[in-house]
Order: structure tokens, then sequence, then C-alpha cells
């Protein structure tokens, strides 16, 4: 139904005159003089108003938290910077609760900190493990380093449903993670997906931290951090190769389960899920 346009609806006459007048009465209303002025000060003082400086607007909008590099460049927590119409655009980071603020956690093997990729800083390493063959038998991304760039940007730019990590174990950059939201992602259109299930991707960087428990420690670690820091996710997944025995492995001793084999494009994945309900039974 169309809006009710008043100009088309009879109303009873004000003046009582003959309504069969085909005639148009006109009421004409006068403000007083002393509301005039009023409304006319009230304007020119929204307009003498005092507006921000875009310096001080700038340095509101960022919130950084240092953390403690050891490889030569510090790695800093830095919220992203938003751009875009601010109304009605969630913060980028919103859709995951704030990863970069998430802070650390004490494991078995160190103390691990996740802190958000910046390609400036990240990227010759990044590049180097997804080179490594053990890694690039299941990324895929191996070459140049601009492969890996084309891997990250999309990430880093788009609207914060995934968040790509550099994972700091003593202070020190040793592995690479994604966290993203599994329900936002095309994996929920091959598994029963439920609202803010959240997503695990990883690779251990040094060989020397492969095999010996360290990515089961860590797994249980950014789980746990998951489930604490985003309150509306029940379930953290994961999808790795099932040819990739290890990490499926290390997942089952993370405290998750296989929840079914699922046909991905371009491999037979695991789906691996911890569940907050079993939490403390796993």
């Amino acid at each position: 139904m169309p809006p009710t346009d008043a100009s088309t609806n009879p109303q009873p006459s004000a003046t009582g005159t003959d309504t069969r007048n085909t005639s148009e009465d006109t009421l004409d209303l006068r403000l007083p003089d002393e509301l005039l002025a009023l409304i006319a000060g009230e304007a020119d003082d929204e307009d003498t108003a005092p507006q921000p400086s875009p310096a001080k607007a700038d340095r509101d909008v960022h919130d950084r938290t240092a953390d403690t590099g050891a490889t030569g460049q510090q790695h800093t927590a830095v919220r992203p910077r938003h751009t875009g119409p601010a109304h009605g655009i969630p913060p980028l980071e919103d859709l995951l609760d704030g990863v970069s603020g998430w802070g650390p956690a004490s494991t078995p093997v160190g103390v691990f900190q996740l802190v958000p990729v910046r390609i400036e800083r990240d990227l010759t390493l990044i590049s180097r493990w997804m080179n490594d063959p053990a890694v690039a038998a299941f990324w895929e991304l191996g070459g140049d380093a601009s492969v890996t760039a084309d891997h990250l940007r999309p990430q880093l730019e788009g609207d914060g449903r995934s968040v790509p990590c550099v994972g700091l174990l003593d202070g020190t950059p040793m592995s690479y993670w994604e966290i993203y939201r599994a329900d936002l992602d095309p994996l929920a259109r091959h598994y029963p997906a439920r609202p803010h299930d959240t997503g695990i991707h990883l690779l251990i960087g040094g060989v020397a931290d492969r095999g010996r428990g360290v990515g089961t420690s860590l797994l249980r670690a950014v789980a746990d951090l998951v489930l604490d820091r985003r309150p509306a996710c029940t379930r953290v997944v994961a999808e790795p190769d099932l040819r990739n025995t290890p990490s499926v492995s290390a997942f089952l001793s993370a405290g998750f389960r296989l929840g079914a084999e699922v046909e991905l494009p371009g491999k037979r994945a695991a789906l691996m899920v911890r569940d907050r309900a079993l939490r403390a039974q796993l």
C-alpha cells in the first residue's frame, strides 16, 4: 500500500464555510517575532560551533597495543583503520570480537599470542614459510612473495570476517594463523553451520617446532581464546586435508572431534569441531 497523501483525504472545514464552495481557503499562520529571532539565533550557533581537527580525529580512531617481538622488527597489535561510510558498517574486527586484543595465553610450551599481520613487516617471513615443501603441499602458496601477498590482502582489506595473524611463542614469530567466521565463509555451504562458528587455519613455520606437540598445545590454546573472547561462539571448527595426518592428529589431541568428512573445492577435508559444551571433557 502506498503512503497516505494528506492532500487526497477530505477533511472537515476548519472555518465552518460551505463545503460546496469549490475555492480553497488559506489559513495564514504567523509566528511571533520573538520565536523567529530565537530560531535564527540557534541556527547561527550551529554554524559557528567549533569542529574537531582532522589530526585529532585521526588520533582518536587508532588503538595500538605494543607486543614483544624478538626478531628484529617489533610486532604490534594494531586495530585496522576503518574506511568507507560510518553508518551501518561494523568496525572491521567486530565480526571476530577484536582478535588484536585477545592477549597472550600461557601454554605448556610457552606464552603464545596472536598478532594480526602487517604486510610490510611480515610478508617476507610468511612467504618463506609458504615455500617450505611440507607447507606448500597443502597451502599451495609457494613461489614469489607476491603470491602470498595476493592471499593476504583480500583478508586485510575485507570486512573482518577473516583475520590473518602471526603466532608469537615467547615473543618469537613461529606460526601463521587465520581466524575466520566459518558461518560467513564458503565452508558453510558444505556443513550445517551455526551462527558465529569460528574457523582456524594454521601452519607451523619452524621445522624445529613440528612433531613434538607444539601444534597440539597451540591449537588448544587458540581454541580456548576463541571460546573465551567470543561468548556467542559455541563451536570452533577446522577443515584440514584428510591426507595431512599429522594435522588431523594434532586437532584430535587438542580436544577437537571429527565431525564429518567433507568434499571441498580442491580437497577432501576432515571437519574438526571443538564444542563449547564439551570443553571440560576434551
